[in-house]
């Protein structure tokens, strides 16, 4: 052993009590406990100094730990809409088999929390954390990780460390689906309103859309192909857009519901109208796409059945159950209403 092992009493490899990392640290057994709850009160120098403790040698609870609080906590990036109800309600069903208690917190629209987050979540010890379409640091995983808080992503804007379990949807075929519904119906201008770059699920549902083109046959117009943020005024500013092409789209594929309502509003503002003029499709199939009118044509993403699918997970790990799968994707499945039809 060398003399900083043998200054606490343990091996190389071997994962530290709060005793032996205030020992190698120097500090007070009070002021690990402090960083490993995530108090706030702690100097930034002093608190780097025991996190690196911890990421190198690990953290061993004592045996009378303090037990982890009965919580699941979800983090949304933004939470407006019928989106979070649906994924609320998933993790609802299963925290209530196991007689815990759902408490959600929102990023404010950025999908990375902010340096206070993770001490947060630190002071209310939660059974998990659950992350919707966010994603979280390496070093913000890794303390959840330190501190034996399991963490699962549902519906990740990237692609999750090796470590994080996930829960998706099939937006590749959910893309394909729709766009090879509109072709079927005679459509060959068909504009597709994608989601940002960077996440997962919208370069998923594009290369869909321009997988069917491919296998159709169909060359791809760049010029139909407009990127917004999965909100409802993208819709709407970039179908007025389209609109105004010397040669425009006769239907668009909206790679969410939020999307298709601002194509709706655009075409209305056109005097066009849906399908006869414009067939959309959208996705999601949230529970306001029935009442559209007319209804929306979109797919369904199973989206209360991946947070139920998240929270049985969490459950299982924060049981020292790891899950039979690190990586779930389930399916999609177009809905066809009356917003899609042939063209003129």
């Amino acid at each position: 052993m060398t003399s900083a092992d043998e200054a606490t009493g343990t091996t190389r490899g071997e994962p530290l009590t709060i005793a032996q990392i205030a020992r190698r640290a120097g500090v007070s057994v009070a002021t690990v406990s402090k960083v490993v709850n995530g108090r706030l009160d702690v100097a930034p120098e002093t608190r780097n100094l025991i996190e690196e403790l911890i990421r190198r040698h690990g953290y061993r609870r004592q045996k009378r730990a303090t037990r982890p609080a009965p919580l699941i906590e979800v983090v949304f990036h933004e939470l407006r809409g019928l989106y979070g109800i649906e994924i609320i309600n998933g993790v609802n069903q299963i925290a209530r088999e196991n007689r815990l208690a759902v408490v959600v917190s929102e990023l404010g629209g950025n999908r990375t929390p902010g340096r206070g987050w993770v001490e947060d979540v630190l002071a209310r010890r939660p059974t998990g954390v659950i992350a919707v379409f966010s994603c979280l640091t390496e070093e913000q995983g890794r303390r959840l990780r330190s501190r034996d808080i399991p963490l699962v992503f549902v519906d990740p804007t990237g692609e999750p460390g090796h470590d994080a379990p996930s829960v998706g949807a099939s937006n590749w075929n959910g893309g394909l689906a729709a766009t090879r519904h509109l072709l079927d119906l005679g459509h060959r201008r068909i504009a597709v309103i994608t989601g940002p770059d960077d996440v997962l699920s919208a370069r998923a549902r594009l290369d869909g859309y321009r997988a069917a083109m491919d296998f159709a046959g169909v060359p791809v117009d760049p010029v139909l192909i407009r990127r917004g943020d999965f909100q409802i005024e993208d819709g709407l500013r970039l179908t007025r857009e389209l609109l105004r092409l010397s040669d425009p789209p006769t239907a668009v594929f909206a790679c969410n519901d939020g999307e298709a309502l601002g194509v709706y509003q655009a075409a209305a503002e056109a005097g066009l109208r849906i399908p006869g003029d414009l067939s959309v499709v959208g996705f999601d199939d949230l529970p306001m796409a029935e009442w559209n009118i007319p209804p929306l044509t979109s797919v369904r993403q199973p989206l209360q059945e991946m947070a139920a699918a998240a929270a049985t997970m969490t459950v299982a790990l924060a049981q020292g159950r790891p899950p039979s799968r690190h990586r779930v994707e389930l399916a999609t499945e177009l809905v066809v209403r009356g917003s899609t039809a042939p063209p003129k």
